[in-house]
């Protein structure tokens, strides 16, 4: 029978106890320190991915459709397996890049190969959402398809490209919570070890309140940042 009290009264002990409040700490920040750094390089190599599938369509400024269809496949195909499955795939690159497969470090390996088909979609669909016109009014100053990409199509696209982003990082919470069942660290590993195997119910209610509060707190930020461009771009 679920009994509020004891779970309320269970949270605070565990709260309570220096050794454990530390250990909640940590695992917040390699949370963090895992999404924050797989958002950042799934943008790196999903920012142009994006870009690349928008400027090679038909009639777009570097039409190219073997290279538009054959991208189209790649990412649709990594999009398709499942994180926990992607988390086994590429255990010999993260053992080649970090050296383990076990750890914060090496989770951000599997989550950023994740995100970054992810994050290539999303800055498709920013992209297409642009009107065309402006293109072509940058092709009729003479504008050069580098000139129109990052003067036009990426200032444009700024604010649905800000909230890409929000998502991104939303979705990698969840990621990263996977991840840790298997050892990766973080919230996912806290509740997994200490609240689940050790039947410790608080400390799973915790960690599910601590990530509802991070996503609320991600999607609150990507908001306000996204009414902050907009705002200056109409000043």
């Amino acid at each position: 029978m679920f009994d509020v009290q004891t779970y309320i009264w269970g949270a605070l002990t565990f709260l309570n106890d220096g050794w454990m409040s530390e250990t909640l700490v940590k695992a917040i920040g390699e949370t963090f320190y895992m999404v924050v750094v797989s958002t950042a390089l799934a943008y790196v190599f999903g920012l142009p991915l994006g870009i690349i599938l928008v400027v090679t369509e038909k009639g777009h400024i570097m039409e190219n459709p073997i290279v538009n269809k054959v991208l189209a496949v790649i990412i649709n195909a990594a999009r398709s397996v499942p994180f926990i499955i992607m988390l086994i795939l590429v255990i010999p690159l993260t053992r080649l890049i970090v050296g383990t497969f076990i750890g914060t470090t090496a989770s951000i390996v599997p989550l950023t190969i994740s995100a970054i088909p992810f994050v290539a979609r999303l800055i498709e669909t920013s992209l297409k959402e642009l009107d065309f016109g402006l293109v072509e009014a940058a092709l009729s100053m003479g504008a050069k398809p580098s000139e129109i990409i990052m003067k036009v199509l990426i200032p444009e696209a700024a604010p649905s490209i800000i909230l890409g982003i929000a998502i991104t990082m939303i979705n990698l919470v969840g990621y990263s919570a996977m991840a840790g069942i298997v050892g990766g660290g973080g919230l996912g590993t806290l509740a997994y070890y200490y609240g689940y195997q050790r039947y410790q119910y608080d400390v799973l209610w915790i960690t599910v309140i601590l990530l509802i509060i991070m996503v609320q707190g991600v999607q609150v930020i990507g908001d306000k940042m996204t009414q902050w461009v907009v705002q200056k771009r109409r000043r």
